[in-house]
């Protein structure tokens, strides 16, 4: 009974944990949004700076829709806030996001976005529909 009531109590321990809670969502990984639009998140450094890859089914475009690079920036918290830019690398397009990664009432994590899609428009006087905006939830990929 000792070992068991032992082991119990040393994995009780780790799950209470600083930066182990049961409510800690982490960025790095693949993601999947709504609409299809896959993302991979890459390592997190101590600054809170990431890179990854944005891959989206969802662009009005004649070209191959390629995955795309992004780079962001989260703060180090238990729910972080972070943003990111995706360089599209298959049209003159640029997007924003900026969100908060959650960890939701079944213990799955969610990120929340917002953003900002600008395109390229040849001439001041096109300049009104050039900036499109929504929101998009993302959920892990195995």
């Amino acid at each position: 009974m000792v070992p068991t009531t032992s082991l119990l109590l040393l994995l009780g321990l780790a799950l209470l944990a600083p930066g182990l809670s049961a409510d800690q969502c982490v960025l790095t990984g693949r993601w999947i949004n709504d609409q299809g639009s896959d993302m991979t998140i890459e390592a997190v450094n101590s600054n809170g700076e990431f890179t990854g890859t944005y891959h989206t089914p969802v662009m009005t475009t004649t070209k191959d829709i390629k995955a795309s690079p992004l780079v962001g920036i989260q703060h180090s918290k238990t729910q972080p806030t972070f943003g990111f830019t995706v360089s599209w690398n298959f049209t003159d397009t640029t997007a924003v996001f900026t969100g908060q990664c959650f960890v939701d009432t079944e213990g799955k994590e969610v990120l929340k976005t917002m953003w900002l899609l600008r395109s390229h428009v040849n001439s001041i006087a096109d300049d009104w529909n050039a900036t499109r905006t929504g929101t998009d939830n993302f959920t892990r990929l195995p």
